[in-house]
């Protein structure tokens, strides 16, 4: 169903994101992407300021916002050039909460939800297997019954905020000769024995997101960790996707859209054979071409974040704006970087971020590859 957003105060919550994060962030982003990781405390902060599981209804701690302002959180983040930061909120908030808000049952929410709203509780979810990247039916990691338990084995790699995760919903084969039909979810506690946490992986972008690998070994899980019904793990993995991908799209407009405004604002004050580069043709053209870019996505992103509010964003579309948008900004963080010239490609000029931390949009959650699959299947049907 879709909700009323009241455009003025979602206005106001916009700059109060701002504000939290110039003051929370800002003058730490630079210490936290060199250390690799951000600081545990920062989740807290985050969770005081409001800014996580913003949709999560008040039942379950949360504030029962519009799914827009759990948006506007992710691209104020993306925007200001925190693409790491916007890329581990999006997961917690913005995939791990609604697997719970939407399949958990009451207990499952009220013992996990409120701690993730508050930040006392972060979330992962890992799907990604060393052996079994994009191709989810061939997950080998194992959860078998054993009387009121589960004992869950395996790994799995590439699982945003993996260091810091409290609780991760872990895909796992419960009957191995069932293909995607074999696959259930799990709500696992990162505290029990037999899990354990891998190096934090080193990345060549969006350096202060921790990505793990993450090992369950004889772990005993209870019965109680059962997210869902057993066997419906892929069903719950390919409804849940489209939010997804939606967010990341989003996430690559707002970053585009920063990054571009940085650019414009050099390219007015740079001065090369005696002009400023803003009055240079290419520059002009340049910048006319990635305006053109970002409107049109932020029009298509707009139009599936109306389509998700009223329950009608199908997968196809979800692809659409997530192969569209991360190309996009893939496209516009080269072309600034380039009006940069020799200055762009030095870590001490945000437009080189904006260019490291693009790259991997076109990865995850789906690679743009096998977004481009289902869009033609959608259109063609199967080869």
């Amino acid at each position: 169903m879709t909700s009323v957003v009241d455009k003025e105060e979602l206005e106001m919550f916009r700059e109060s994101v701002i504000k939290a994060l110039e003051t929370e962030v800002t003058p730490h982003y630079e210490a936290w992407e060199k250390s690799g990781i951000v600081p545990r405390e920062l989740w807290n902060t985050l969770g005081n300021a409001g800014m996580l599981c913003v949709d999560v209804p008040e039942d379950w701690g949360g504030c029962g916002a519009p799914f827009l302002y759990s948006v506007v959180v992710g691209e104020e983040m993306a925007r200001m050039g925190f693409g790491a930061l916007s890329t581990n909120v999006m997961v917690h908030s913005d995939i791990v909460a609604p697997y719970l808000s939407h399949i958990g049952n009451e207990e499952q929410r009220q013992h996990w939800l409120p701690k993730m709203v508050s930040g006392e509780a972060v979330g992962a979810i890992a799907m990604t297997e060393p052996g079994a990247g994009s191709d989810l039916q061939a997950i080998r990691t194992s959860a078998v019954k054993d009387g009121d338990d589960y004992i869950l084995n395996g790994s799995k790699t590439f699982i945003t905020n993996g260091q810091h995760a409290n609780m991760v919903i872990v895909a796992a084969k419960t009957d191995p000769k069932a293909g995607a039909r074999g696959i259930s979810l799990f709500l696992v506690d990162t505290s029990l024995p037999g899990y354990s946490k891998g190096r934090n992986l080193d990345k060549i972008g969006q350096h202060s997101g921790d990505t793990s690998e993450l090992f369950f070994s004889d772990m005993r899980i209870p019965a109680s960790a059962l997210l869902g019904e057993e066997g419906q793990g892929f069903m719950y993995l390919m409804r849940e996707l489209p939010r997804e991908r939606l967010v990341i799209g989003a996430l690559g407009v707002a970053a585009a859209r920063g990054a571009l405004d940085l650019t414009i604002a050099y390219s007015q004050e740079r001065e090369l054979f005696g002009q400023k580069l803003a009055q240079l043709q290419n520059t002009r053209f340049e910048i006319a071409r990635m305006e053109t870019d970002c409107r049109v996505n932020r029009a298509f992103v707009d139009e599936c974040i109306a389509l998700y509010e009223k329950g009608e964003l199908d997968a196809p579309t979800a692809s659409m704006a997530k192969y569209s948008a991360t190309e996009m900004q893939c496209r516009v963080a080269d072309g600034c970087l380039q009006l940069f010239g020799g200055y762009g490609y030095t870590s001490e000029y945000p437009i080189s971020r904006a260019f490291i931390d693009a790259r991997v949009q076109r990865i995850y959650g789906g690679t743009s590859e096998v977004m481009k699959e289902i869009i033609a299947r959608s259109v063609l049907g199967k080869a």
